[in-house]
């Protein structure tokens, strides 16, 4: 089978810097801006399927790690999308929670000991959650992730434990009609139970793409993601969210026009 790949590294400084940062290899560093944390974004896809993956999936996340990339450049981010190698999870084969493993390995290879942001969407979402366990992960955002209903498969439910330490944080709209909302309420539930550091916002009214409320999305994905790479501290929203006990934590809706007045 072919092999993952990972998307130009984006947040750097300017076209020599990019090429400077696919020079660095096992911690060594050019002179280039030194990066301090990565943005690892992992594209949608689909149930089933081995053949390479459609552009356009990649394409879709790319706005996303450009808007995370300039948030973070002064903080030393770089970001880099990930490219499956096969368009479906597969069952246990779960290829795109493997391909992200195989990406955090190859970020260690080239930038050393920096933390990572695991940043998914759909079946990206899946993927971010179950390669959370990876000792170079800080942080987990999960949007309108793709989730297998536990109940129906009480016997093998998607694991939480990879979790523990993790700051993580889902988000999802409430008339999603692709990836039920509701199953990523009970993943959130469960995996509150082992690390507090969990919170889900839900985007009233809005679909899968969350197109309605993209700007507040947008605001709350860079918000999340320096707060937890960088220290920043998060918006009060995010904090409230953090410290809430379910279920007002894991529905935590998120307001018309957050971000208008933060830092980005």
């Amino acid at each position: 089978m072919r092999e993952a790949r990972l998307g130009k590294p984006l947040g750097t400084a300017g076209k020599e810097g990019a090429r400077e940062a696919l020079r660095w290899r096992g911690g060594r560093r050019g002179t280039g801006r030194e990066v301090s944390g990565v943005a690892l974004l992992l594209p949608g896809g689909g149930p089933t399927g081995v053949r390479r993956p459609s552009p356009v999936a990649a394409l879709a996340v790319r706005p996303l790690a450009v808007r995370l990339a300039k948030a973070g450049r002064p903080e030393g981010l770089t970001a880099h999308v990930v490219r499956y190698r096969c368009h479906g999870w597969n069952g246990a084969a779960a290829h795109p929670a493997r391909d992200a493993e195989w990406a955090l390995e190859e970020v260690v290879r080239r930038y050393g000991d920096v933390p990572v942001c695991l940043v998914g969407t759909g079946m990206g979402a899946r993927a971010a959650l179950h390669a959370a366990g990876h000792p170079a992960v800080n942080s987990v955002l999960a949007i309108a992730p793709w989730l297998p209903d536990a109940h129906r498969d009480s016997e093998h439910p998607d694991p939480v434990k990879q979790l523990i330490g993790r700051q993580v944080l889902l988000v999802h709209g409430t008339n999603d009609e692709r990836t039920d909302p509701d199953l990523s309420y009970r993943y959130a539930e469960r995996a509150k139970k082992v690390n507090r550091d969990i919170c889900r916002f839900e985007v009233h009214s809005d679909g899968h793409s969350l197109h309605q409320h993209r700007a507040e999305v947008l605001a709350l994905a860079t918000d999340f993601m320096l707060g937890s790479l960088f220290a920043r501290g998060y918006a009060r929203p995010v904090k409230d969210a953090l410290a809430a006990p379910p279920p007002l934590g894991l529905r935590m809706p998120l307001a018309a026009g957050f971000g208008a007045s933060l830092r980005q």
